[in-house]
Parts: C-alpha cells; sequence; structure tokens
C-alpha cells in the first residue's frame, strides 16, 4: 500500500475516532473562532460543524462567561501549558440538557474541562483545543450524597417530632450566649417554658394527640421569634429560648405573643379538639450566675413561679 494511501487511511480513522467519542472536541483559534466541532457538540447543542465554523464561540453560546474563558485560554497560550477544570469549580461550560436517563434528576449536563495548547510547525501555538466530558453521573452521586450527609447531620441536631433544635444542640448555644455575654456584655435573655397539665392531654386523649400539641407549640414558637433566637424542645413538653440582644422586656412581648396565640388556639385531631396554655419565664443574663446552668436554672425558677402563680402566665426573673 502506498504511503499517501497509509496517511490518508490513518488520516480517516482518525476523524471517524474523533466525530464518534463521547467527549466534546473544540478547536479554537486566538480570536476565538470555531475550528472543529465534533459529533458530541454537534448531538448535544443541535449545531452542526458547518453551522458554527469560523464563528466566534460567544457569539453562538453568550452564556459562556466570556472573560473567564478568554482569560484561561490566553493563559494556555502564552504559558503553552495544559489546564484542568473540574466541574466542582465551575458545574458547566456548555449548557446542554442532561440527557441520561439514569442520572436525570439533573437539569443540566455537568462537565469537566480541559483546555490543551495547539502548536504549528514553528512550535508557536497556534490554536486551543476544549475537552469536554460529561461527568453527570459522578456530580450526581457526589451532591446526592452531600445532601444525605447535610440532612444526617441536621437530623443529629434537631427534635424530630418537632424540627427544632434538640436538647444538647439548643444546650451548647446556652452556653455560647453566656461565653459571649461574658466577653462582651452583649444583652441576651433566656426563656424556659412548658405545656400546662401536659400529662393530663396525654391521659385524656392520648399520646399521639398530645404529639400534635407539642408540634403546634413548636409552630407557634417558630412563627413568633426571629432568625437570629434560636429555639429548642428541652424536654418532653419543656421548651426554651435563647433572645440574643434583647432585654427581659423585650422577650416579655415576645413571649406574650406566643402565650395568647396558643391560649386563643385549637389544635384538631382524631380524638377531640383541644385547648390549652402555656406558662414561661424569662432571665435576662446579668453578672450573678457563673456557668450557662446557673442561667438556665433562673429561667427554670421564673417558670415555676409562673405555674405557682395559677399556670397561663410569663414571668421575669429579677
Amino acid at each position: 500500500m502506498a504511503m499517501n494511501e497509509l496517511e490518508a487511511n490513518a488520516y480517516h480513522w482518525m476523524v471517524d475516532m474523533l466525530e464518534s467519542i463521547e467527549v466534546g472536541l473544540v478547536v479554537l483559534d486566538l480570536d476565538l473562532r470555531v475550528q472543529t466541532w465534533n459529533g458530541f457538540m454537534e448531538n448535544h447543542s443541535g449545531i452542526t460543524a458547518t453551522q458554527i465554523h469560523n464563528k466566534v464561540i460567544f457569539d453562538v453560546f453568550p452564556d459562556i462567561p466570556k472573560a473567564w474563558l478568554t482569560r484561561k485560554v490566553d493563559a494556555v497560550a502564552m504559558l503553552n501549558i495544559r489546564t484542568f477544570i473540574s466541574w466542582e469549580q465551575r458545574p458547566y461550560l456548555f449548557r446542554f440538557r442532561n440527557t441520561r436517563p439514569i442520572t436525570g434528576i439533573e437539569e443540566y449536563m455537568f462537565q469537566n474541562l480541559t483546555i490543551s495548547p495547539l502548536s504549528g510547525p514553528n512550535g508557536v501555538v497556534e490554536k486551543v483545543c476544549l475537552m469536554v466530558y460529561d461527568v453527570t453521573d459522578i456530580a450526581t452521586s457526589k451532591r446526592a450524597l452531600e445532601r444525605a450527609n447535610e440532612q444526617l447531620e441536621k437530623l443529629s441536631m434537631t427534635d424530630r417530632l418537632t424540627g427544632l433544635l434538640n436538647r444538647g444542640t439548643w444546650e451548647n448555644l446556652v452556653d455560647a450566649e453566656y461565653e459571649r455575654f461574658r466577653r462582651y456584655g452583649h444583652t441576651t435573655t433566656l426563656v424556659m417554658f412548658d405545656i400546662d397539665h401536659f400529662k393530663k392531654v396525654n391521659d385524656t386523649y392520648g399520646h399521639l394527640a398530645g404529639d400534635e400539641v407539642i408540634k403546634r407549640t413548636a409552630e407557634v414558637t417558630k412563627r413568633a421569634i426571629r432568625q437570629s433566637d434560636s429555639a429548642g424542645r428541652y424536654g418532653g413538653e419543656e421548651f426554651g429560648i435563647i433572645l440574643p440582644e434583647t432585654d427581659a422586656e423585650g422577650a416579655y412581648i415576645i413571649c406574650e405573643r406566643i402565650r395568647e396565640t396558643i391560649e386563643r388556639s385549637t389544635v384538631k385531631t382524631n380524638v377531640a379538639d383541644i385547648t390549652y396554655t402555656i406558662s414561661m419565664g424569662i432571665s435576662q443574663l446579668d453578672d450573678r450566675p457563673e456557668n450557662y446552668m446557673q442561667w438556665l436554672q433562673r429561667a427554670d425558677e421564673a417558670l415555676y413561679k409562673a405555674k405557682e402563680g395559677g399556670r397561663n402566665r410569663v414571668v421575669i426573673n429579677k
């Protein structure tokens, strides 16, 4: 076989391979005009090589970050080195829809990108090659794992029934708020409260109905507090709230809002419609508590005074 024929066959095989591989190949000149556009790119973009040839890539794909890609291409051409961009750095360069049935939960194709210099016979870089890899499967799996880990972390910090912080997490925040006060002296107040006669609710209507009462209490509390506040379920029917940058009088207003809302509300259950009340104790932090546990105790003392005073009321421990 003649040499020219061998070279022609080799060229044909190479072109056929470049057209059929499951990797996007895009060759750009240094003015970022498209010189090569393989079958992968045609299939996912719907644009043929003939249609895009010699066009500036940004004119066809205006959503590509122009300054970013230009800077990357200039660096590759100037330094004559290859660069790699992971999907974790930039999810995709070309906004192609995800067409994989297994990973169809993602709307767009996640891509890794390699930019390589292409030199002419004189060794000077004349073009760059973009290799686009579909890594949607990898990205989907990792993102799903991250979401699962976030959910597990959230579950480890929150009470399952109410969605409030659990006791351990909330107590840690009380300790941190106590230390913040010791260091900076910022005003901060603690609230402890519980559901009046909750044992009677459970004994009369059952524990499932009791759970609905607890959930309603948590919902009312979450709606009444600010984003900077922290509410937690301290025990069965006992709750706590940390109110940073709030004095006892400000806390009293918030607590009255919660107490009145609960007093006026009715919890509808399969057993009966339940009305109930809560008692609340407030303790603004000062220099007397020697640790956060003593601060908690002062709020608890105020709560007990509210109960001894007839329940369904708010008491400040001064």
